[in-house]
């Protein structure tokens, strides 16, 4: 090793040294300062080719653990010609950070467009899929056949329930109201285009329309119907989703101003309108006094409440691609889930607060439904038609 007498004083170098005596060499063109820069040229050469080889290292070594999680495309089509065990890519249409965390029980096939609702109503065996084909489909959860398919001639936006026999179907231009005791239909006209969300509240009933607006009906008792109460206007484009916090009617769009107002439900009136995202605001997501949102801005945003009673991001999370869908969920330990579906055919999973990935789902196309279900389950719904059944399980 060099000592300090034959270094060359960088200090010196700049013209800035202040040390007096100084333990490194000041001088001129003469042998040692020579040999002193030679010497810290070659080290510093050295030192970058060998800082050069191992970000190359650990860039190739980061790649080669991507690959690992991105499923092969051949796989997806059924024709891989080096097989699971030899190819680089995954045969699987998951992947977990823990062994065994979550697994496809089994994939339910009856639809033939893109799915656009999934539901299991509380203490109920049977599992509710509506599609872009028009139909409803009842399963069995024991043997995962389908007993029942509701056709409704038309485009199926959204499906809720409110009580054990009352199923609400949000169709074009309409909303059904299925009595599923004595099998009667009840239609409510006055959506504009399609119906995308449903919500309800003690004797209100609100549907989220294409065209921007938010109709409320009012359930009477006395008549067994509902009838028109409100109409609330400050959308200008397709309201995408509906959600209730506490006493307030969260709503989500599509327009230009990414508005998400929230509408106090004593007196119907908008009290906040919230601006922070770029895109269409697809979907929202209430979780723990929390609301969280996704965009096809590329963003998750999760909102907390303000002393003055408005809302403020307290943290975005940032995806790859835009966000069409959440869900929430609870693993086999009790862990809070959310699962973030993107436009790139995956849905992500990640634990709650932290937002640290869990895992991965693939589809064949983009999955619009995703639903929480009793016993760690939960279901996902694509854009091929294929509904699939998973089960979080104990590493």
């Amino acid at each position: 090793m060099a000592s300090k007498a034959v270094v060359v004083c960088k200090y010196w170098q700049r013209g800035c040294c202040n040390r007096y005596p100084c333990p490194f060499l000041h001088g001129g063109d003469n042998k040692w300062v020579r040999e002193a820069k030679a010497s810290n040229s070659n080290s510093n050469s050295n030192s970058r080719k060998t800082e050069k080889k191992e970000m190359v290292w650990r860039r190739t070594e980061e790649k080669e653990k991507e690959k690992e999680r991105c499923l092969c495309k051949y796989f997806l089509h059924g024709h891989c010609k080096y097989g699971a065990d030899r190819c680089r890519y995954l045969h699987a249409w998951s992947w977990s950070t823990g062994a065994h965390d979550f697994s496809l029980l089994t994939p339910l096939h009856g639809h033939c467009k893109p799915i656009t609702a999934i539901l299991q109503p509380s203490g109920s065996d049977k599992l509710l899929s509506s599609s872009e084909d028009g139909t409803l489909n009842f399963w069995d959860c024991h043997t995962g056949q389908c007993i029942l398919t509701l056709n409704f001639g038309t485009e199926i936006g959204c499906i809720m329930t409110d009580g054990p026999s009352s199923l609400f179907v949000g169709t074009r231009d309409s909303v059904k109201v299925y009595n599923t005791e004595n099998n009667t239909l009840l239609s409510l006209s006055g959506p504009a285009g399609l119906v995308y969300a449903l919500a309800a509240h003690e004797n209100k009933l609100f549907d989220g329309t294409q065209n921007g607006q938010i109709l409320v009906w009012r359930f009477s008792p006395a008549t067994r119907s509902f009838y028109p109460d409100a109409c609330l206007t400050g959308h200008r484009q397709a309201v995408r989703s509906l959600v209730i916090g506490g006493d307030v009617l969260y709503s989500s769009s599509q327009d230009h101003s990414i508005k998400k107002p929230a509408w106090d439900l004593t007196t119907l009136e908008c009290v906040h309108t919230l601006s922070d995202h770029t895109d269409a605001v697809m979907s929202l997501l209430f979780w723990d006094q929390f609301l969280i949102s996704c965009s096809l801005d590329q963003t998750v945003k999760v909102w907390a409440k303000r002393d003055n009673g408005g809302l403020e991001v307290i943290y975005t999370h940032t995806e790859e691609h835009g966000v069409l869908a959440l869900g929430g969920t609870f693993d086999a330990t009790g862990q809070s889930v959310l699962s973030s579906s993107l436009n790139d055919h995956t849905v992500r999973l990640y634990n709650l607060p932290s937002f640290e990935e869990r895992g991965r789902i693939f589809a064949k196309k983009e999955v619009q439904a995703l639903q929480t279900g009793p016993e760690g389950l939960f279901f996902t719904g694509d854009g091929n038609g294929d509904l699939k059944v998973w089960k979080w399980s104990i590493d």
